[in-house]
């Protein structure tokens, strides 16, 4: 197992291609100007020495050194020891309406939108919970099962969408059925179902609540989105609304909060029922809920004592940095030919001026 503890440094990997770019720039700046001067004959003989290829492998050996530099600034972790960890907490799975009413925009941005910010704000407010997330309309879909990563809950939550299941309608009755097999009975803590709707579900007709959420056994928090005045159902087109949802008769529908079966649901499970207007007012009161809970200890296996790996990629950096120093632009045996033939010169002058002398 391994973390990465600064991600933010990957930015400095940006450099790696406007290096690239320099290089080509200056490279074909180079030719160019050469060109106005000298032949490619005459350049050689000029400057023998000069290799072609050093500069490129010199750049090459420059990148390494960048992005051995950035993953030392990341600076890798590896887990070196599992253990398993206790802990205490409530399981609170998170039951969303996404059907078309949630598209209303009688409470900002709209009813869904409202209803993914406040469970972030309460995720962001849990300690060791357990959470679970379930999409419903006509059926329910279960989109993340209990699990205690945050970042994954808040990842899955953002790609709720009132067009991820096909069959439309409020089935409430849906997402309670389906949140009775979130829960593991082997660890289990307290059950708590969150609720998240407009109340709208003109299929339930069951009067007998309590006896339904008995048999699921589990405490249940409603949050009312919309107003009772309601507003219409927008239908946007690259996020612009271009009508209103109408039903048969032509009429403009229009969607309204209703809080009765919310209501039922939260008295039945001595849970409490709130309208989502102001964000922090439900926040605090579902955490103060949930810490009034007795909580049952739970186990789960972590990776404890991370070590840092950041002087690797470091002293690798360094190795690469001490060998570019080392890579000269001029070519070797271009040096070597050079000082042959001018000791070459040298001895000949000096051999015929020895055999002149008397």
């Amino acid at each position: 197992m391994y973390q990465l503890e600064e991600i933010i440094f990957f930015y400095a990997l940006f450099a790696i291609p406007v290096v690239l770019i320099v290089f080509v720039f200056l490279n074909k700046w180079k030719k160019k100007t050469q060109k106005k001067f000298f032949t490619h004959g005459l350049l050689n003989k000029l400057s023998p020495e000069i290799s072609n290829s050093k500069p490129k492998l010199k750049l090459s050996i420059l990148i390494l050194i960048l992005a051995c530099i950035t993953m030392a600034l990341v600076n890798p972790k590896i887990g070196t020891q599992l253990k398993t960890v206790k802990r205490e907490g409530v399981d609170i799975v998170f039951a969303i309406d996404v059907s078309k009413s949630m598209l209303a925009e009688d409470i900002a941005p709209n009813r869904l939108e409202k209803s993914k910010r406040l469970v972030s704000q309460i995720i962001n407010e849990l300690n060791s919970d357990r959470v679970g997330i379930i999409a419903y309309a006509a059926s329910a879909l279960p989109v993340l099962p209990i699990t205690t990563d945050y970042s994954s809950a808040r990842m899955f939550l953002q790609s709720l969408n009132s067009d991820m299941l096909s069959s439309q309608g409020t089935a409430v009755i849906e997402a309670l059925k389906l949140s009775k097999d979130f829960y593991d009975d082997q660890n289990q803590t307290n059950r708590v179902l969150c609720i998240l709707s407009d109340g709208e579900d003109h299929e339930f007709n069951n009067d007998n609540i309590v006896d339904l959420i008995d048999d699921v056994g589990m405490t249940i928090f409603t949050i009312g989105l919309g107003t009772i005045k309601g507003a219409p159902i927008p239908i946007k087109s690259n996020g612009v609304v271009e009508s209103y949802k109408k039903n048969m008769e032509g009429d403009v529908v229009i969607t309204k909060l209703d809080p009765k079966l919310l209501k039922k649901f939260a008295d039945a499970s001595d849970g409490i029922y709130l309208e989502g207007f102001n964000t922090d007012d439900v926040v605090n009161s579902i955490i103060k809920e949930l810490k009034e809970m007795d909580k049952k200890e739970f186990e789960s296996k972590q990776f404890v004592a991370y070590k840092d790996q950041f002087q690797w990629f470091l002293g690798i950096a360094l190795f690469f940095l001490c060998l570019e120093l080392f890579v000269l632009e001029k070519n070797f045996f271009g040096n070597f030919q050079l000082d042959l033939e001018l000791f070459s010169s040298v001895s000949t002058r000096s051999l015929c001026v020895f055999l002149k002398r008397p």
